[in-house]
């Protein structure tokens, strides 16, 4: 039998017996979706095959997102970056955890490097405000949920969910892991990964909130006990609820292992090209 055409498609609805009918869209269902995908230029990009000129228009769109984001972190110091859920209010523990977590991070000398966005990611750069340190946002477009907190001295709004995912990672010295949801996992194994197929530097991961990720621990155990990943892929991790645990763990794998200064080694911005230096952190 002749291996169907998957480029083809049925112009009505599938009468086979074997399935259901696919009800085609309406004219305004479809310019629905396509006011929709309008705000998200990732659903655009990711849809499949768009029009020659469509396609090279959002890929200058990725090189502008990325500029961006260069320009915003290329003069703001060795950053940590804290992942953890947008849906957490101040009154919730682990928002007062984030909160003494960012601010022990700043304490380091540290940048606070987040999201940008309310709960976990707030609480972090809150922290850091709370003890005059540095602390810096990269934001998302989305049509819901996401907005910039008040706590940052420097910020950038992005269209491309990778292209935020990959300058959190670059400019990140070593990553925070707060209770979060499908987000904060993808964050965290994303920079799992790297780091196992060394395509970037051992960084410290450090996981806070073992009653919330208990389960998932167990899951990774699992992987291990089924021979998905290595005994000594485990060591990629510090499970603790301790934040001077944590900030020990930074400062032996962060700050020892890369020889890290402060006000060394922080580029300086060029005036010409309309560039601004962070300011120091006030102690």
């Amino acid at each position: 039998m002749k291996q169907p055409d998957l480029r083809d498609r049925e112009e009505e609805p599938s009468t086979s017996l074997t399935g259901p009918s696919v009800t085609p869209a309406t004219p305004k269902e479809v310019r629905d979706d396509e006011a929709f995908s309008s705000q998200l230029l990732d659903r655009v990009l990711l849809r499949g095959p768009n029009p020659r000129r469509r396609e090279f228009s959002l890929l200058m769109g990725v090189v502008r997102d990325f500029l961006k984001g260069f320009r915003t972190l290329h003069f703001v110091g060795p950053c940590v970056t804290v992942f953890g859920s947008a849906r957490f209010n101040e009154d919730h523990q682990y928002y007062r955890l984030a909160r003494e977590v960012g601010a022990a991070i700043s304490k380091m000398g540290f940048t606070v490097l987040t999201g940008g966005g309310p709960g976990i990611m707030e609480a972090a750069n809150r922290g850091a405000k709370d003890v005059n340190g540095r602390s810096v946002g990269l934001n998302i477009k989305l049509p819901f949920e996401q907005s910039h907190n008040p706590y940052l001295d420097r910020s950038v709004t992005l269209d491309y969910f990778f292209v935020r995912k990959t300058l959190l990672i670059k400019y990140s010295y070593g990553f925070i892991i707060m209770p979060g949801g499908f987000g904060t996992m993808d964050e965290m194994f994303e920079a799992l990964t790297l780091i196992q197929t060394k395509k970037i530097r051992n960084f410290p991961i450090v996981v806070m909130g073992s009653e919330f990720w208990g389960e998932m621990r167990q899951f990774i155990d699992a992987m291990l006990a089924g021979g998905t990943i290595s005994p000594e892929d485990l060591d990629l991790i510090k499970w603790t609820d301790s934040i001077d645990e944590a900030i020990a763990h930074l400062q032996e794998h962060a700050v020892k292992q890369f020889g890290l200064r402060l006000a060394r080694g922080v580029p300086h911005g060029s005036k010409l090209l309309g560039e601004r230096d962070l300011a120091a952190p006030q102690r």
